[in-house]
């Protein structure tokens, strides 16, 4: 069942997640974001957590960024093409440090679990 549910999501196995793909990658270069700058650390602790253990400038380009996005938006504008250009939405800046959250949560429930039933 998982294999199917990725080769559905896969975007080289599936036209449809290939197109979908391609134009979150249109949409993220017309304001120079990158995919992981979509997450909201008010929404998800994780996130919020993640954010904080990454190096400053990491996040200071993050920050950067979606003003950047912000200004874009409100003057009803895009990036220049040349800038689109060189923008790279899909390379990850968060999605390492988020499983390190995830998996170090995981481990203080565990601890904090055992702990208690020992004591």
């Amino acid at each position: 069942m998982a294999s199917l549910l990725q080769s559905l999501l896969d975007p080289k196995k599936n036209w449809l997640a290939a197109q979908h793909m391609k134009t979150i990658s249109k949409r993220l270069r017309n304001f120079g974001l990158r995919y992981d700058d979509l997450y909201d650390p008010y929404y998800d602790l994780d996130i919020k957590e993640a954010l904080d253990r990454l190096p400053r400038e990491i996040v200071d380009a993050r920050n950067q960024r979606l003003k950047r996005a912000m200004d874009l938006s409100m003057k009803h504008e895009y990036l220049p093409e040349d800038l689109q250009a060189m923008q790279t939405p899909f390379r990850n800046y968060l999605q390492d440090m988020l499983a390190l959250v995830s998996i170090l949560e995981i481990y203080i429930y565990v601890y904090r679990f055992y702990c208690a039933s020992f004591s």
